[in-house]
């Protein structure tokens, strides 16, 4: 029988009170893991993990601390609270610690409508050793592709638990299933690579593995010949599968604790016009099937549907009730935790605006410039948003893609660039993350 988390969670609560804490929360997990990766068609590496772990946060006057533990025998979890009230005493103080007030808590306790968990019989391993294998093949199969670097397939579950002393208990289980699959063309100093990958929380939901092969070759032939491209001041286009990166440095901007420590480049500006008119950036943390849907957050609070952008305007950070205290706001039940740390901000499923042209249309609009499939490295000033990244992708001319790219620099500012963005009408509405191909004016590209 299934170790029941919810017992696991009041025992230790219980430990806790009895040990001298004023307040605690629990969070209990319980996983396993399956991934296997293959090589010229044979098993190359397996691994599987199962463990179930449990957090303790304390606080006692102004003082928290956290513990955590994979032993769950009665003795540990004493020790764990004891320990974690003894480590409480000896902490700085914080006036913004603390738990939700009863009347803030979630009525919600489970993920039921939220159909995160497929209870389909877990997948052996021989079946993801083929999935592996097939996809593998299939990327051989693409003419021009002259190896695979991996090919791989995976499986999880999951199951948590949250309760505190405030009252609150609940939890839900997740699942999810993937595949990927990396290719490679040309030999040597001229060997080009790229890749594809699904996943999904459905087994049903995921696509063939060969279909995810095959992608993956193509993408990877169509590299073959990589240059830099020339220096200057060019339009450029995020393609769909690395747009989402684009906004993710808006988002991190309007993080709570950013905004707290006064770190963002985006700190003054609530209210303001951050994206063109008409954008908007929407987080929906109950859609089904999508693996950041949450019923409730990292303290126990109901999640709900809330505009970061509205009209391109910035309508709010993402808040903890810790950083919310320290603003003198409210939490936008967006906290998140681990076994070991104290809640966070973090965000679960947004999407932006989609437009109304295609990825193609959008490169016949922009004629000549940068179509951007990867990226690599990172220099972000996050006080200022001066933004550099290593590029790689196509020239285009024309409309037309005329050859592809590597080994360029993508220079610009982020306050700048995002109040350019165009986006096309490509998402894909099964991520968390629903941005589409995002066009970006004034770039600065650093190539030959």
């Amino acid at each position: 029988m299934a170790q029941s988390l919810s017992d696991l969670a009041q025992s230790l609560l219980t430990a806790a009170k009895a040990a001298g804490a004023e307040a605690a929360d629990v969070l209990a997990v319980d996983g396993r893991s399956v991934s296997i990766d293959v090589l010229g068609g044979k098993l190359e590496h397996a691994e599987r993990s199962e463990g179930l772990e449990v957090g303790l946060r304390v606080m006692v006057g102004l003082r928290q601390a956290c513990v955590s533990s994979s032993l769950i025998d009665p003795n540990t979890l004493q020790n764990m609270a004891e320990r974690a009230v003894f480590m409480a005493r000896e902490a700085p103080e914080d006036p913004h610690i603390g738990l939700a007030d009863p009347d803030q808590l979630s009525q919600i306790s489970d993920a039921n409508s939220l159909d995160l968990f497929d209870a389909s019989p877990e997948p052996d391993a021989a079946a993801l050793e083929e999935d592996a294998q097939r996809a593998e093949a299939a990327a051989l199969a693409v003419k021009g592709v002259s190896q695979v670097q991996s090919a791989s397939a995976g499986y999880g579950s999951r199951r948590i638990h949250l309760a505190a002393t405030n009252g609150f208990s609940g939890g839900y289980q997740r699942s999810s299933r993937s595949t990927s699959c990396v290719a490679i063309t040309g030999e040597g100093t001229g060997m080009e690579r790229d890749y594809f990958g699904e996943g999904r929380i459905y087994q049903s939901d995921l696509p063939d593995a060969a279909e995810i092969g095959r992608i993956a070759g193509e993408r990877t032939v169509q590299r073959a010949g990589a240059r830099r491209p020339k220096t200057g001041a060019y339009p450029v286009i995020f393609e769909e599968r690395i747009a989402s990166s684009l906004i993710g440095h808006l988002l991190t901007a309007v993080n709570g604790s950013m905004i707290a420590r006064g770190s963002s480049w985006l700190k003054d500006a609530m209210g303001e016009q951050v994206l063109p008119s008409g954008l908007d950036i929407v987080e929906d943390p109950h859609r089904q099937r999508v693996p950041g849907s949450r019923p409730f957050d990292g303290e126990g609070l109901a999640t709900a549907s809330r505009h970061i952008v509205k009209d391109g305007v910035l309508q709010g950070w993402t808040l903890d009730l810790g950083n919310a205290r320290k603003l003198g706001l409210q939490s936008t039940a967006n906290a998140s935790r681990g076994t070991s740390s104290p809640p966070s901000p973090s965000l679960s499923n947004v999407a932006l605006t989609q437009g109304d042209l295609s990825l193609d249309e959008m490169l016949k609009d922009m004629g000549t410039g940068l179509l951007v499939t990867s990226m690599i490295g990172s220099t972000i000033n996050p006080n200022t948003g001066e933004y550099s990244r290593g590029a790689s992708g196509f020239w285009i001319e024309n409309g037309e893609r005329a050859y592809p790219v590597n080994e360029c620099t993508l220079a610009g500012n982020l306050r700048d660039m995002l109040m350019t963005i165009r986006p096309a009408n490509d998402a894909r509405a099964h991520l968390s993350r629903v941005v589409p191909s995002l066009a970006v004016e004034g770039l600065i590209l650093a190539g030959e």
